[in-house]
């Protein structure tokens, strides 16, 4: 592997922060991969000066120096973060086999992109395995004897993956129905209280009322038994927590305060392919059940109101 530059494809989301896409940029810079790969949403015609901050947006990949061969996929429309993201990764899994994937807001630690590149090879042909991730919220929780573990649950700031499981992506989720039906979710489901959950979720989203794509991703490793790779330590910082953010709106929360440590080389490899099942109920009472969900719900409507208060 020529450690002078990185061989696997990278993917950079983008949108309207030109701010937070250059942080983004140059980490990958510093990396000077040999394909970049960017995929771009168009402006909202109603938001002003949105199409200024595209353009600029747009314009930090023009900084490539190094040899590279970048491609890209821009839309002059505004499609959305559902069907933009899930377009954009369906043309960037039909470009290459493999691709490690960061969105404007995702700043890696530098050992991000090692990780990724050697989990990519090392798990190539192991079908079992369908997402590398770089994010992890629970890296100071319990200490851990490998560098990484496996999970059902794959975060999604900053993250890899190969063409061979993005085939079983379905942004419309057509088999819902069928696992609503026969009660399949119960294998992927550890009791009542994720049940309720996902089955909300899952059913807004695939009504569409929810303008996502990962509760697709999600899904699709759930019904094919897949499983995610976690680092022990946080390698990705959202750097994009505030009220300009599609998604990420609440500035207070405590994820806009975590940091990134990375992972030490060579990596110390777990001697089995088992579920952290500790680390999963861990994940989900924090990332889901917490108090600070409903914390947060609250300060991001606060905001909205704030924000409303003051355009009038």
């Amino acid at each position: 592997m020529n450690r002078t530059q990185l061989e696997t494809p990278v993917a950079l989301i983008i949108f309207n922060r030109p701010d937070t896409t250059e942080k983004v940029f140059f980490e990958i810079a510093r990396m000077k991969p040999t394909m970049l790969l960017v995929v771009a949403d168009g402006p909202r015609p109603e938001r002003i000066g949105e199409v200024e901050k595209c353009k600029a947006a747009r314009a930090v990949i023009e900084r490539v120096n190094w040899d590279c061969e970048v491609t890209t996929n821009f839309s002059e429309i505004n499609m959305g973060c559902r069907l933009r993201v899930s377009t954009g990764l369906d043309w960037i899994f039909n470009n290459v086999e493999e691709a490690i994937v960061l969105e404007d807001d995702c700043l890696p630690h530098p050992s991000f992109f090692r990780f990724c590149e050697e989990m990519l090879i090392r798990y190539r042909n192991n079908h079992c395995i369908m997402q590398i991730c770089g994010f992890n919220a629970l890296h100071k929780k319990k200490p851990y004897d490998y560098s990484y573990y496996f999970s059902k649950f794959g975060p999604i700031w900053g993250w890899a993956s190969w063409r061979r499981a993005w085939q079983h992506y379905d942004v419309n989720m057509t088999l819902w129905p069928l696992v609503k039906k026969e009660r399949a979710y119960r294998f992927f489901c550890e009791d009542q209280k994720e049940t309720i959950w996902r089955l909300k979720v899952f059913d807004q989203t695939y009504q569409g009322k929810i303008d996502t794509w990962d509760y697709q991703w999600a899904f699709a490793k759930h019904i094919n038994s897949g499983l995610s790779i976690i680092p022990h330590g946080n390698l990705i910082v959202n750097i994009g927590f505030g009220v300009d953010s599609t998604n990420t709106g609440d500035s207070q929360t405590p994820l806009a305060s975590l940091t990134h440590k990375g992972v030490d080389f060579p990596l110390r490899h777990p001697p089995y392919i088992c579920r952290n099942n500790a680390f999963d109920r861990e994940y989900l009472k924090y990332m889901v059940f917490g108090n600070r969900s409903l914390l947060r719900r609250l300060r991001r409507l606060l905001l909205k109101l704030q924000s409303l208060l003051a355009s009038k």
